[in-house]
């Protein structure tokens, strides 16, 4: 891409989508941010706090699959202008808002506005980027947009100390009027064709592939548990377990969302490393749900870790859709890509709504000592999000455990063979494959 013509490309069909993805990024994790504010001038409660900003995920986890059907029909170009205006509108009515019900509308238009955010980027690097450069890219979209999370942070703890809450949201509205209009206006319109003789573009593919239901729960519950930790857990965490102030606690966050920033293009190189010499990158899914669920247990156990380790691996985690996204472009074609994407984005996003609305319940059937929450309101809470993560982990990995099974019961079969008259002389390994019996051959 050295030359003016793919830089114009990236101009007008990479970057005003991850301006989109940036605003979406923002608007996820701006309540860990502004929750004090909430419920010291509304007077929410922790479940209410919760619900106020799961209901995000839930409205954008039920609107993946149309999204993902208008993207491959219409393209991203109609699809995100469109929908960035409802998140405008939500925006604005939630800088409005005086009690639940207005601020509960308010941020399900948000959800429904940013819905399509990193999904339309997704489908316009497919469109107009070479297959080669699509994980690369895919990394670099998720980075740019997590710049989201890193302006929920100190940039905008100043702005809410200059001017409020309300302002801010205001600010935010006008912002992403402005990005609907410029993705309309900038980015180009490219027709949709099927190749001939590929598959139908119907949901039934994505979901009946068994490929799709064994990485899914897994990503699923990962991803979707570190965007409902950053999102909004962690600012109460650190507060009433670690003792942070304000101070301590918007640095803390702000250095977690940079670290955000970085695993989006450690995921997006690894990835493109790993095709280019033609390996497999499921094997980083396990590796991320297994630190992810190592980072938890430190919570749950109290291990005496500086607290940013975990709560940088918590970071990370949240940027594992590049990887996710990888394997799912390796299971099904171009023209069902938004259709894909969209059905992993509904796992995801059910998944965040799910634990970060069952957090807050949780955390509020014990009662507040010192107006602080207590630890073992949280150790149970991150206890049941474990207990999840961990089954689908053990579901994810069951076909490297039957393969490696039937390998050790094969032992007794085939090392017999291996040797020749005398026990001390081998079989040659052509050989040896040959009697290896036939249902060892697996993913090994």
């Amino acid at each position: 891409m050295q030359n003016p013509g793919a830089w114009r490309l990236i101009g007008r069909a990479f970057l005003p989508f991850a301006a989109g993805y940036y605003l979406s990024y923002l608007f996820r994790t701006i309540n860990a941010l502004i929750s004090s504010h909430l419920v010291a001038e509304i007077g929410l409660g922790t479940a209410d706090l919760g619900l106020l900003t799961s209901v995000y995920f839930l409205v954008f986890a039920a609107a993946q699959i149309p999204v993902g059907i208008l993207l491959d029909r219409f393209g991203p170009r109609r699809v995100q202008s469109c929908l960035l205006l409802v998140a405008a509108a939500g925006s604005l009515l939630f800088a409005m808002s005086t009690g639940l019900p207005s601020l509960l509308i308010s941020r399900a238009m948000i959800g429904l506005g940013v819905a399509a955010a990193l999904t339309a980027g997704l489908k316009s690097i497919v469109l107009w980027f070479p297959s080669e450069r699509v994980a690369l890219l895919n990394g670099y979209m998720i980075m740019l947009g997590s710049l989201g999370a890193v302006t929920a942070t100190a940039p905008a703890e100043h702005l809410i100390a200059w001017m409020g809450w309300r302002p801010l949201f205001e600010i935010l509205a006008a912002a992403t009027g402005v990005t609907a209009v410029l993705i309309y206006i900038v980015v180009p319109e490219r027709a949709i064709i099927p190749p001939a003789g590929s598959m139908p573009g119907r949901l039934s593919f994505v979901f009946g592939d068994r490929r799709f239901w064994r990485i899914a729960p897994l990503s699923a519950t990962c991803v979707g548990s570190a965007w409902s930790l950053q999102g909004l857990w962690a600012a109460p965490w650190l507060t009433d377990v670690e003792g942070f102030d304000r101070t301590r606690l918007v640095g803390q966050l702000f250095t977690m969302s940079l670290v955000l920033c970085g695993g989006a293009w450690i995921f997006g190189t690894l990835v493109h490393c790993i095709r280019r010499r033609g390996g497999g990158v499921e094997i980083i899914v396990a590796v991320i749900a297994g630190l992810f669920i190592a980072a938890e247990l430190s919570f749950i156990l109290r291990v005496p870790l500086p607290s940013i380790l975990p709560w940088s691996v918590v970071a990370i985690v949240g940027t594992a859709t590049v990887v996710s996204f990888a394997v799912i472009a390796d299971y099904f074609p171009p023209e069902l890509t938004g259709r894909a994407n969209g059905a992993l984005n509904v796992l995801h996003f059910g998944w965040a709504f799910v634990s970060q609305f069952g957090t807050g319940f949780i955390l509020q059937q014990w009662a507040l000592v010192d107006g602080h929450r207590t630890i073992l309101a949280y150790q149970v809470a991150f206890a049941v999000n474990v207990a999840v993560q961990i089954t689908a982990f053990v579901w994810f990995a069951l076909p490297w455990l039957g393969s490696f099974g039937r390998r050790m019961r094969s032992i007794p079969l085939f090392l017999p063979a291996c040797l020749s008259d005398k026990a001390e002389t081998f079989m040659p390994y052509e050989q040896f494959l040959v009697v290896m019996p036939a249902d060892t051959d697996s993913e090994w």
